[in-house]
């Protein structure tokens, strides 16, 4: 009886110090993407690999997209980070810059902690389609996304740039990723869909090889006028076979995004020491989320560019980064040299030739 008394003491206490270490975590929100989405992996990476460490609960949400994730962000109780793309970003502050007061109340306090990576757009069409390139797909009837995602921003705004004119209502259906591909290759409602999600996405890389028998996806052409329009915004990249390699069977060019980390510029004591605490984990355990996390993390810099106007770090955060980055770089530079010894013996003249006689 007295062994199996302390053998019960010893797994209440297990119990206990595990439920107050798992209580005494702070309870934070990420908002990312849907969940066929990278977004949502790139959350999870950060709750296992970066928040974890760093003594908070990161609950990881699905979302629309972007647009949605901006809002959230500002105004949903517990959302601390999110993930957006770039040129969301830009659209709220363009907007703000132009009047649009509400635009301006959600993105002024809103701050980058750092670039990750670039997001591949696909534009995906049946296999059959006569359409084989991206400025074909003018006036036809497309996917873009779900109302408030980055999806449907990127989608707008690159039809935009390419063609001068804006995508025609009628052409346009708000449908999430799956939906679409339904509408694509079932009920054929729509010619293209318009998927914005960094490689590989779980949504192609769980297609199996007949896939190729139902869909394709749509080339850049470098040579047509409509691309260099769109360069303007958005930047060539290239969809690799290697990364659905169960039905893809040749690169793609594509268009891209950059995708970024994004807090609120918190005063809060508590808050900032949470969040700078997050910033050291984030910069000290770089190396476990590109060894262990989604394969984008591979692309991800441990680095803080200059930005463009109204883009802002979270200075306590970027203050914490920048002094970790410059550590990590000091301890990767080589030793200095050490100081050259006098010379002992007359050069030969191979030396003097060389130009390598030091007197």
């Amino acid at each position: 009886m007295r062994i199996r008394s302390i053998l019960t003491a010893l797994l209440f206490m297990v119990f206990v110090s595990s439920a107050f270490a798992q209580a005494a975590r702070t309870p934070y929100k990420i908002v990312t993407a849907s969940k066929t989405g990278t977004y949502i992996q790139i959350g999870r990476d950060l709750a296992k690999w970066v928040a974890e460490p760093a003594g908070i609960d990161l609950e990881v949400l699905e979302s629309k997209g972007s647009a949605e994730n901006i809002s959230r962000m500002r105004f949903e109780q517990g959302v601390k980070l999110a993930l957006v793309q770039s040129d969301v970003y830009q659209a709220f502050l363009d907007e703000a810059k132009a009047g649009n007061a509400e635009a301006g109340n959600i993105i002024r306090p809103l701050r980058l902690i750092m670039p990750l990576y670039d997001e591949e757009i696909y534009f995906v069409a049946r296999a059959d389609s006569p359409i084989n390139s991206i400025h074909e797909i003018k006036d036809k009837k497309l996917s873009v996304g779900p109302i408030g995602s980055g999806t449907a921003l990127t989608s707008r705004t690159l039809y935009q740039l390419m063609f001068g004119e804006p995508i025609p209502q009628a052409n346009a259906q708000y449908l999430s990723n799956e939906d679409a591909l339904v509408a694509l290759t079932v009920d054929k409602t729509i010619d293209v869909a318009i998927i914005v999600a960094g490689q590989p996405a779980k949504l192609f890389t769980d297609m199996l090889p007949e896939a190729r028998n139902y869909i394709k996806i749509l080339k850049l052409d470098e040579k047509a006028p409509e691309t260099a329009r769109g360069r303007k915004t958005y930047f060539p990249a290239t969809i690799r076979a290697s990364s659905y390699s169960s039905w893809l069977t040749a690169d793609i060019p594509t268009w891209t995004v950059k995708a970024y980390l994004v807090t609120y510029d918190y005063g809060l004591q508590s808050t900032v020491g949470n969040l700078t605490q997050f910033a050291d984990s984030l910069c000290a355990n770089f190396d476990k989320l590109q060894a262990n996390g989604h394969p984008k993390w591979k692309q991800v810099r441990l680095e803080l560019p200059p930005l463009g106007t109204g883009w802002r770090y979270y200075p306590p955060m970027e203050k914490r980064l920048r002094a970790c980055i410059a550590g990590k770089m000091a301890a990767a530079a080589p030793a200095a040299a050490a100081p050259a010894q006098p010379r002992t013996r007359p050069c030969t003249d191979q030396e003097v030739v060389l130009g390598l006689c030091k007197r």
